[in-house]
């Protein structure tokens, strides 16, 4: 008998099909009064305490199975009989409650007592004393599936706004937001920390909006600035920055997994992936709307006014891990379709669905059958594919087809002209082929025939025929190629007729279960979806376009809070829900809810624009306190849970990079378009599976842009970010935990990069600061600090290069850059006060 060696419910043990008795069944009808005994006494107590529940008649037959009677069990289910009345000791039973394979029940094994027990009974042939066994309890309500109380669970609730409390300071409540914050720091008795200086908050705004320190010239203009408006001037000229969108962009992308290789031993790349990364920066710029965000990338093909911008924003969907050669090709397309539910649930709704594939949640209210019709909204993607007609979609303007359509026919009519000069030689060289490769190379390409002919025209031609024919062939040769149209990693479906989905038991694609269709998360309360009818030749059965109308609706309780927590976390280092791809029961609760439920409200009633939301963040009192601690905050609230005040962050791997950039002057602006290969050493390289394959080598000015446009290959980090905690690109990466390690150390005092960017520093401020080193120090510091030094600091930075050139004979060029390459290393230049 075939076996699935998987895990899964005990329902499915059974088949549909009676198993055939033999002419004398051990536990039939006959068996025998003992027997009977047995079962009552022994058997039947571990089933009503250990099954029924699930399997107990009355209502509770999951999968069909009924252990109250004898037929139920020999019934049948979806993986073959449970008990093997023909060789007992094979029972499927029994390698469920034996944990082989097999796990029932899935709340814990049973006791050797138990197993000793049913094991017996199972090779007695299963008897059972169906006329004095009292039926299985009827289920309690509190069996559910879902309660009452799971749906009332607060971020499952409508978003309703709160209102603004009361708080005594109210000259410190600049926005709605400080007076939530306010209220919980004087109900626990607790001060506010004070405002920080200027200084400290023009690099905060800086480095937190764009991800770029300010010039010691922008510190200065804010600092110097008496008017009222300053900050708020200074927040909207950020704002505005094309840089912004690299800087909020990069978080996004966090949050999607994105990575422009397949991973696994190959990795090769995934074609036009950047599209999408330009996608997501420019939509940050524009200030695209979120729900509009949301549906563009869930369902931009089916969209009514679907564009090249909205087909590359489904490109969402092929950002996973893909596996090229696996040994399981169903598995394979249900990991596939599981990975993007996963990062779909957990980024749009902070939902781990991804728990339920092989069983009921274990924590949230979400059944496996949840699992499988949310699924069935992309089951008719198209499997990623080597095949462009899987993963890729023509994104050419008018304009761009009707110059390609130009070039092509350019190219076509000089070919014509050159084959026409070609065709007397190229016949009298034929000549000297034998049939049939005569006819073949007739029909064959110019460059097929040249592998033939050229060889033949060396001897059969005149000098003067030979330089004819060899200047045809070079004109041939230089006829400029016609650039392929522009292509888009995206969705794409067969057409409109979706395959039916099913329950898979125990997640395994070769165990399908029940028929689902499309559906909601059911504690979330929502309608099943109304699919409209799709047009005769249409390209996708239009469930996505049913999903993201749901996901970006305003009825959805979860988008607006999971999207306001999101931007909260990236300005304060955490949110007010610290699990941002978790708001279930095993996430972390919000720490200020009204503020949550007030802010998401506020979004939605703003038409889901973030630029507003940032400013309304950095604007408030909240967000510009310093990050000084007092001793009895420090006490009474150590983890600044209260938000006291602002909290010391370590510069992200990929600021840091780009901050060196910065500073040293050699950061190249040049947004969008393929990404660029850093600097790799050889010996990281030759680590790889394939040493050096598929990593190319840009020239300087190319690997001198910021980071986010650095090629993302999964196996193969660019070594600073690696050093630095940079996303783990496999999974949804909603936080960035800063580790503190050796290699960062390595990295940055001994690592290629600094001393290069530490050498270019050197060379600006030589050109800036002119030749005393107290004006280089000092011009140095600035750069790198964003602020004025300190007398000290100028002193105790020109004895440093003093005491290399006394005492250790460095020459003064080198000791300028052992200066800057320290000052690179200062803990101030890679923390946020």
């Amino acid at each position: 008998m075939k076996r699935i060696g998987l895990p899964l419910v005990l329902a499915s043990l059974l088949s549909a099909g009676a198993v055939p008795a033999r002419a004398q069944d051990p536990g039939g009808p006959d068996a025998n009064a003992g027997q009977a005994d047995f079962f009552v006494e022994s058997v039947r107590p571990i089933l009503e305490r250990s099954c029924f529940r699930c399997h107990g008649g009355a209502g509770k037959t999951r999968g069909g199975l009924d252990l109250t009677t004898r037929a139920g069990v020999l019934k049948g289910g979806d993986l073959g009989p449970a008990i093997d009345v023909e060789e007992p000791s094979a029972s499927l039973l029994l390698e469920a409650i034996r944990y082989e394979g097999l796990e029932m029940p899935p709340t814990g094994k049973l006791d050797q007592a138990d197993l000793d027990i049913l094991t017996r009974w199972v090779e007695l042939g299963a008897p059972y004393d169906e006329e004095h066994s009292s039926p299985a309890p009827a289920p309690e309500e509190d069996d559910e599936a879902i309660s009452e109380e799971d749906r009332q669970f607060w971020s499952f609730q409508p978003v309703r706004r709160p209102e603004v409390p009361s708080v005594h300071r109210q000259d410190w409540v600049r926005d709605p937001i400080d007076a939530f914050i306010l209220r919980g720091l004087e109900e626990a008795g607790l001060e506010p920390a004070p405002e920080a200086s200027r200084e400290t908050l023009i690099r905060r705004l800086s480095s937190d909006l764009l991800g770029l320190p300010p010039t010691p010239e922008e510190v200065e203009a804010f600092v110097e600035n008496d008017s009222p408006l300053a900050y708020e001037e200074l927040v909207d000229r950020l704002l505005s920055s094309p840089h912004y969108g690299e800087r909020w962009g990069r978080h996004w992308l966090d949050v999607v997994r994105f990575a422009e290789t397949n991973s696994f031993e190959r990795d090769n790349d995934k074609p036009a992936a950047w599209r999408y990364r330009d996608y997501v920066i420019e939509s940050f710029n524009e200030d695209k709307p979120y729900d509009r965000f949301v549906r563009e990338q869930l369902a931009g093909d089916e969209l009514e006014d679907a564009s090249a911008e909205s087909i590359i924003a489904t490109g969402f969907y092929r950002l996973g891990a893909w596996d090229d050669e696996p040994t399981d090709r169903l598995q394979a397309r249900f990991d596939e379709l599981d990975d993007i539910i996963t990062t779909t649930a957990q980024a749009f709704l902070g939902l781990t669905i991804n728990c339920a594939r092989c069983h009921d949640h274990k924590i949230d209210p979400i059944p496996q059958r949840d699992y499988y019709r949310f699924l069935a909204f992309v089951a008719n993607l198209k499997p990623y594919s080597y095949d462009p007609s899987h993963i890729l979609t023509e994104i050419a303007s008018d304009e761009e087809r009707a110059e390609h359509d130009r070039l092509q026919q350019d190219r076509e009519r000089r070919e014509a002209e050159i084959n026409a000069a070609l065709a007397p030689i190229e016949a009298r060289l034929l000549e000297s082929v034998p049939e049939p490769r005569r006819s073949m190379l007739k029909e064959g390409t110019f460059e097929q025939r040249r592998h033939v002919l050229d060889g033949i025209a060396e001897r059969d031609l005149s000098p003067e025929e030979l330089s004819s024919y060899r200047e045809l062939i070079r004109q041939w040769q230089e006829i400029p190629p016609v650039p392929p149209l522009p292509t888009a990693l995206s969705a794409r479906e067969p057409g409109p007729e979706a395959p039916e989905t099913f329950v898979l038991i125990r997640g395994s694609a070769h165990a399908p279960g029940d028929p689902v269709s499309p559906g909601f998360p059911e504690v979330l309360g929502a309608p099943d979806p109304v699919f409209e009818t799709p047009t005769e030749g249409a390209a996708s059965s239009g469930r996505r376009r049913a999903l993201a109308d749901w996901i970006a609706s305003e009825e959805n309780p979860l988008t607006a809070r999971v999207m306001v927590n999101r931007v909260w976390h990236y300005h304060f280092g955490r949110g007010i829900v610290r699990t941002p791809n978790d708001f279930g029961f095993q996430g972390a609760m919000p720490t200020h809810p009204e503020l949550l439920d007030w802010l998401a409200a506020e979004f939605m009633a703003g038409g889901w624009r973030l630029k507003p939301l940032h400013k309304r963040i950095v604007m408030s009192s909240t967000y510009r306190m310093s990050s000084k601690g007092n001793p009895e905050a420090l006490a009474d609230d150590p983890t600044n849970d209260l938000l006291w005040r602002f909290d010391l962050r370590r510069l992200s791997a990929e600021e840091i990079r780009d901050a060196m950039l910065a500073v040293t002057g050699v950061l190249n602006p040049k947004m969008g378009g393929p990404g660029f290969y850093s600097r790799i050493p050889k010996a990281y390289l030759a680590g790889q599976s394939r040493p050096g394959a598929g990593w190319g080598d840009s020239p300087a000015e190319e690997r001198a842009r910021r980071s986010v446009y650095i090629h993302v290959k999964r196996s193969l980090v660019t070594p600073i970010l690696a050093s630095f905690d940079a996303a783990d690109t496999d999974f949804s990466c909603p936080v960035r935990f800063a580790t503190t390690q050796p290699t960062q150390a390595l990295s940055t005092l001994n690592g290629e990069l600094l001393h290069e960017q530490a050498a270019a520093l050197a060379d600006r401020v030589r050109q800036e600061a002119g030749p005393e080193s107290d004006d280089r120090v000092r011009r140095a510091l600035a750069l790198v600090l964003c602020r004025e030094p300190t007398a000290d600091e100028v002193a105790r930075g020109v004895g440093f290069m003093e005491a290399l050139r006394s005492e250790d004979g460095v020459e003064p060029d080198r000791a300028f850059e052992l200066f800057c390459l320290m000052a690179l290393n200062l803990n101030e230049f890679i923390y946020i006060d």
